[in-house]
């Protein structure tokens, strides 16, 4: 009997072994060896094709170290990265959202630190503060491939025919509504399927006129309940003013499609969007060529236009489980600081982080257009570093949750308002 309880034992013991996850870090060594990296990233299709030359150019450089692409485009990709990453089974260097840090790596140990690697990944190239933020508890995480923030791009030509120009105020928006309707048109849409569109630009309208912030970086919510009742009223007021599609006319035409894949945003029904400077591709690449034109960031009647957000567009970062760290960190430097990779990126990813990049696009005469244009506005203005927090995947159902019950008329603003501020409150309060 002692001898079959040592077996039975035994063969549990290696049974758990084998099914428990390998929470080892492979150090690195300080060479290169021959193995397979799997990248995995979004986005659109000018950004794989993009990526894809950019890996093609590495295995041809690198032909011991083959980069293995998996790509996508957005809607469910969060979804895939989680299993993947509760599995072990992540690629060992991966683009990943700004929110990701909160989720994936609380105390900084989800992914690889990046300050042990600098015999292969050279960052003198990117100012403190970019770097800060893929820093999580002294570990450095990830690294920003570019920072960016949402603004306004509209269709000339719907301009144009109607003989309105751009607007510079919240006032000037509101009030093109009315032209625009008579034509059947509308100046402006906001996906909230699309990362909480529609919420942020309330979120940019009550912070500007009120001065507050609405989640700090440590994760406090700083609206009080009126201060979310006021941004649920400015989004009513654009459907009330026909300047948006209210939810159901939204969703009867496009279904669950992205705006810049919808008939009514290509055929010139949607004259403006709002959308990240670094990801406008998409949207210039669906119209003619020049079509699309940067508007400026709308102000108050008195000039204030503080309360716009910045972020890391993106960031670069490498599996916690990976066992070729100094292989992946030097792939990660290739497609971050190499001169003929920054040819081929270009600004797929929005203006590069990396001043060898940039300078790089800038001799080359690559930065330009509307990216550029995004960029540089932005430099020139008080903006807003946005909170982690804000874009959490579960916070984003939250804010949709409460436009559909303001745009269904379910509820009346202050109602939902309330509501709002408990689920954000309770949430963030469980994440700490």
């Amino acid at each position: 009997m002692r001898k079959i309880l040592i077996s039975a034992l035994c063969i549990i013991a290696v049974l758990y072994s084998c099914g428990k996850k390998d929470s080892s870090v492979t150090l690195p060594d300080g060479s290169l060896d021959k193995c397979t990296l799997r990248f995995s990233w979004w986005g659109g299709d000018d950004r794989h094709e993009a990526t894809l030359k950019a890996i093609e150019l590495w295995n041809s450089i690198h032909p011991d170290i083959e980069i293995k692409p998996e790509y996508g485009g957005w809607d469910g990709w969060s979804e895939k990265i989680n299993t993947q990453i509760s599995s072990g089974t992540e690629a060992d260097i991966m683009q990943i959202n700004y929110d990701w840090l909160v989720t994936l790596s609380p105390d900084g140990t989800g992914f690889y630190d990046l300050n042990k690697l600098d015999d292969f990944l050279d960052l003198s190239g990117f100012r403190d503060d970019v770097l800060s933020f893929g820093n999580v508890n002294g570990h450095l995480n990830a690294v920003a491939v570019s920072v960016s923030g949402r603004g306004l791009f509209y269709n000339s030509k719907v301009f144009e025919r109607l003989g309105v120009e751009y607007p510079s105020t919240w006032d000037e928006l509101v009030g093109l509504g009315k032209t625009f309707g008579e034509h059947g048109l509308y100046p402006l849409d906001l996906d909230i399927q699309s990362g909480g569109t529609a919420w942020y630009l309330a979120v940019v309208y009550v912070q500007q006129k009120t001065g507050n912030n609405f989640i700090d970086m440590n994760g406090n919510l700083g609206f009080s309940v009126e201060n979310l009742q006021t941004a649920l009223d400015f989004y009513k007021l654009l459907e009330d003013n026909h300047v948006i599609r209210n939810v159901r006319t939204r969703t009867d035409s496009d279904g669950n499609a992205a705006l810049y894949q919808s008939p009514e945003f290509i055929n010139g029904n949607i004259a403006g969007v709002l959308e990240w400077g670094s990801a406008v591709g998409k949207y210039e690449s669906v119209l003619e060529e020049g079509v699309l034109e940067a508007g400026d960031f709308l102000k108050d009647d008195s000039g204030n236009s503080g309360g716009w957000f910045v972020k890391p567009s993106l960031l670069y970062a490498i599996s916690a489980n990976t066992k070729y760290p100094d292989e992946s960190a030097e792939f990660i430097d290739f497609l971050l600081n190499n001169e003929e990779c920054a040819d081929i990126l270009g600004t797929s990813r929005g203006i590069p982080a990396s001043s060898y990049a940039e300078k790089r696009l800038e001799s080359t005469g690559k930065i330009a257009g509307l990216v550029q244009e995004n960029y540089e506005m932005l430099e020139s203005m008080d903006t807003v570093t946005i909170s982690p927090y804000m874009e959490l995947a579960r916070m984003k159902e939250f804010y949709n949750d409460a436009i559909e019950k303001v745009s269904y008329k379910l509820a009346d603003t202050h109602e939902v308002a309330q509501e709002l501020y408990n689920n954000i409150n309770d949430y963030l309060e469980s994440l700490k």
